[in-house]
């Protein structure tokens, strides 16, 4: 059995890590043990920035030597201290953006922590968690009897882009303030975001969102350590 500690920065995404995706990794003998990196001492979930997620990373790494460490972080609201930031944002394309991120951490923490390369396998969102839930819009809309109102709107939003993973680019466009602003009863993150996926399906998610189905593929093919 391999044990993959998956760092991520909210509770949506613990959940979603947790009762979608660990499940459908049983049968392959590997662990998704999910993880929210505190933002303070009393605070758990919301923006990291890279001091704490180092600190977090060094002590996870260090903790075993016979674990997988991986990250889910949203490209959208990454504070910009983290690696490569600057030069991510130079790129257009969205896939390039999260591989440059991805790249920057990945040799940071070999650098600064001296782990063996292959522990650790960044995972950069783009551009929020949300972005996923644009995957099957029809069955989004159903999670709540009057959401099939909206679903009209949610068909015409998935239809400007290329894949559900290019939604956003701004506070006001980020996928989950579309949801947010077109929903009724609301969108709420920590409860409606992880029952969505689930009724998806992760197979659907990985056909329509190229990047996280990359890396899910990453977190399949890991070699015994």
């Amino acid at each position: 059995m391999k044990t993959v500690i998956v760092l991520v920065e909210g509770q949506s995404e613990e959940t979603f890590i947790r009762d979608v995706v660990a499940p459908a990794f049983h049968h392959l003998e590997i662990y998704l043990q999910p993880r929210c990196i505190p933002t303070s001492k009393s605070s758990k979930g919301g923006a990291v920035t890279f001091e704490r997620f180092m600190h977090h990373a060094r002590n996870t790494l260090n903790e075993r030597q016979d674990t997988y460490v991986t990250t889910m972080l949203d490209l959208y609201g990454l504070n910009k201290d983290f690696p490569n930031y600057h030069e991510a944002l130079s790129c257009v394309d969205i896939y390039q953006k999260a591989e440059t991120l991805e790249l920057g951490l990945v040799n940071q923490v070999i650098e600064t922590i001296s782990c063996r390369p292959e522990r650790f396998v960044p995972y950069i969102q783009p551009y929020e968690f949300e972005g996923l839930l644009f995957s099957n819009v029809e069955i989004l809309s159903q999670q709540e009897p009057d959401w099939e109102y909206s679903l009209p709107t949610l068909q015409a939003i998935r239809q400007q882009f290329e894949t559900p993973e290019h939604i956003n680019n701004s506070y006001d466009t980020k996928p989950s303030k579309r949801l947010e602003d077109c929903l009724s009863p609301k969108y709420r993150k920590t409860r409606h975001g992880p029952l969505i996926a689930k009724a998806i399906t992760l197979r659907i998610i990985e056909n329509e969102c190229l990047h996280f189905h990359q890396w899910m593929n990453k977190l399949r093919q890991l070699p015994d350590l």
